[in-house]
């Protein structure tokens, strides 16, 4: 639905369509495009809009467009909205009222990542090889990895990628290291945290689809692969698992803390 407002002088007034918004916090609206409607309808409605939320002293508009709707992106981009970010189901679409520099926040820049570091009581390491990926064919043995899904926490996220991986049940320990990379994933940054877990069952059981192979590996004899030392971010990788083992590091372990805003 959309509100009406009243336009025009001399002998009549037009009723004009109003989209329906919400106030975000930041003097801004939201609007959901959730009605069928034509390009034309469309764009009347939206320039009345721009024209209602200026006089009220707006910033930014932000369309939530659902994907159903996408008839309606090109006459939005028209009107002068830009894209800001695209989910499965709805692209988002900002437009920046005042004549000045927008100060609208930028979209997520990162992908959360983990690295799972097992070690059972034969100083054996968890270990796997990938089907695809950039370590595919070369026989690298690795530590379990994976991205962390949206909502997810880091330490579930180590759980269940290993379990996925190797059928191996864990908990969570503490997080050893974390490292950020830039222009990786879609030009997006990375942030890739390795995670000490304690397994708590030991028989493999590896994912068909992913991974070529998985087994308990001697520590030694994983950091000796000559590809590990070759490779910088691996090898560093090894040197804080072997620290841990020594026990002359101490990581991360999650505590429970209140939102600051």
């Amino acid at each position: 639905m959309a509100a009406k407002t009243e336009s025009g002088g001399g002998g009549g007034r037009e009723m004009k369509k109003v989209l329906n918004a919400v106030n975000d916090h930041y003097g801004g609206v939201i609007v959901h495009v959730t009605e069928p409607m034509e390009p034309a309808t469309f764009v009347s409605s939206l320039t009345s809009s721009i024209a209602h939320w200026k006089l009220q002293g707006k910033n930014g508009i932000w369309i939530k467009m659902p994907i159903e709707r996408v008839n309606l992106v090109e006459a939005a981009v028209k009107e002068g909205f830009w894209y800001h970010h695209a989910e499965p189901d709805y692209l988002m679409l900002v437009y920046w009222i005042p004549q000045s520099p927008h100060t609208l926040p930028t979209n997520a820049t990162h992908r959360v990542g983990i690295g799972a570091f097992l070690i059972n009581q034969n100083r054996e390491v968890l270990v796997v090889q990938e089907k695809g990926g950039q370590y595919r064919g070369t026989g690298l043995w690795k530590l379990p990895t994976g991205a962390v899904d949206e909502g997810e926490d880091i330490f579930a996220a180590a759980v269940r990628e290993v379990k996925e991986e190797t059928g191996i049940d864990s908990e969570f320990v503490e997080v050893l290291a974390f490292r950020e990379s830039h222009k990786s994933f879609f030009e997006k940054s990375d942030l890739f945290f390795l995670c000490m877990l304690r397994p708590l069952s030991f028989d493999i059981q590896k994912q068909e689809q992913e991974i070529e192979a998985a087994k308990w590996m001697p520590f030694e004899e994983y950091a000796a692969q000559p590809f590990v030392q070759k490779n910088e971010f691996l090898k560093y990788i090894n040197d804080i698992c072997k620290t841990k083992i020594d026990g002359q590091c101490s990581g991360f372990s999650p505590v429970r803390a209140s939102r600051f805003f």
